[in-house]
């Protein structure tokens, strides 16, 4: 059994500027309401050390292991609670040079599976979906900020 959570959101700046505040996990506390904090490298293969607050939720901690980091177009974990196929969730931001609207379109997205989805399904999904939103969100305005005048008061 797989469930997936998908959002998706359209930033207003190139995919690389987008990259680059996605990368920067240092500042995760300062603007990212879902994700916390992170540490660790973007490399493939690698281990993260991340902290989720689902909103209504507690914190999570967990260590993914990297599956892509692809600059400006994909990175993506595996992230498991306790053994392999107890629940699992692989974790994606893919970014798409938007060609109409000029500026980025990123997918934010996880699919999960484990005998333990159903419950974990039941108990987390929709505050997950809202933490991934509230993220899109804060991405999007922190990007577009970042990329906007020099004298704009958010930087």
């Amino acid at each position: 059994m797989r469930r997936e959570i998908v959002t998706e959101i359209h930033i207003q700046a190139d995919p690389l500027a987008v990259w680059a505040v996605l990368l920067d996990f240092r500042a995760y506390p300062e603007w990212n309401p879902f994700i916390r904090s992170i540490s660790g490298e973007a490399d493939t293969g690698a281990r993260l050390d991340v902290t989720i607050e689902p909103p209504g939720l507690r914190p999570m901690r967990f260590r993914p292991q990297v599956l892509r980091a692809m600059p400006a177009r994909e990175l993506s974990w595996l992230g498991r609670l306790g053994v392999p196929g107890l629940f699992d969730g692989e974790h994606r931001f893919m970014l798409e040079a938007d060609e109409e609207r000029g500026g980025t379109r990123l997918l934010h997205r996880e699919k999960f599976s484990g005998i333990l989805l159903p419950l974990m399904w039941w108990l987390t999904a929709r505050a997950t979906r809202r933490g991934f939103e509230a993220m899109n969100q804060a991405l999007k305005y922190r990007v577009e900020q970042a990329d906007g005048p020099a004298d704009t008061p958010a930087r």
